[in-house]
């Protein structure tokens, strides 16, 4: 990765090539993070995934997180820690949740919040592949630095109204930060989250190390993945709502 540190004489050998140079697009920013990432042929053959890690929050509170997604929009996240665990779901057309830390025990309708949440996570490939069909809007907005590394800064609008900044490496065009700009209960919100850890899952470059923080706060939460499986069989009623309560059966 490139770094901010440059000397008078090395801006000036490198400032004429550059100008020469045509800035690229989003679109072309947009390719060759596909291209990275394993190309749309292979993305496009990856048809289920299931990721585990861990949650670590900033007061060194730990949980386990598991995440199975089904293309294109169906999403299962469930969050355990003491012998519980929390479910969120979709399955392409409505969510659910179960709430054992609230006491409760059966199943029931995400808030209009949540729904917007797990209705932008079951986006199987991530806003920025195939963007159009889906409804964003994507611009480039110019170049900024993430801690000494040079990026593109590419702004997403989502069909949900919602804002993100993707802050894309110049050298390997994938995301190490995304901020994102919500109104939740009439209140702005912004977040920022920093991808690493960047593996190969199946073809798939995928980040493994994820931590996100509100904008201007020092606290932080973080998801370490320890595994991803790709095409792996996931039943499809993991993603529907049970008609039982939730200690009546599996889940």
């Amino acid at each position: 990765m490139r770094t901010a540190l440059l000397t008078l004489a090395s801006v000036a050998a490198i400032s004429a090539p550059l100008a020469a140079q045509s800035s690229p697009t989003a679109d072309d920013i947009i390719a060759r993070y596909i291209k990275t990432v394993g190309g749309a042929d292979k993305i496009q053959a990856i048809k289920t995934l299931r990721r585990v890690g861990k949650f670590t929050g900033d007061d060194g509170f730990e949980a386990i997180v598991i995440q199975e997604s089904t293309r294109p929009n169906k999403v299962r996240e469930e969050f355990s820690i003491q012998g519980m665990t929390g479910i969120n779901a979709y399955d392409g057309v409505s969510g659910w949740k179960i709430d054992p830390f609230g006491g409760k025990k059966d199943p029931e309708s995400l808030s209009e919040e949540e729904m917007r949440s797990i209705v932008e996570a079951s986006d199987f490939d991530e806003p920025l592949v195939n963007y159009r069909e889906k409804g964003n809007k994507v611009e480039l907005v110019g170049m900024d630095q993430v801690e000494g590394t040079d990026v593109y800064k590419l702004q997403v609008t989502l069909k949900s109204g919602d804002t993100r900044y993707y802050y894309m490496d110049t050298d390997s065009y994938v995301p190490i930060k995304m901020d994102t700009k919500r109104i939740i209960r009439g209140t702005p919100q912004e977040t920022e989250t920093t991808f690493g850890d960047y593996k190969q899952v199946g073809g798939w470059y995928l980040p493994f190390s994820m931590e996100s923080r509100r904008k201007g706060s020092s606290g932080s939460q973080k998801i370490t993945i320890s595994k991803i499986e790709f095409n792996v069989p996931i039943d499809s009623t993991r993603y529907s709502r049970p008609k039982s309560p939730a200690g009546g059966g599996s889940l």
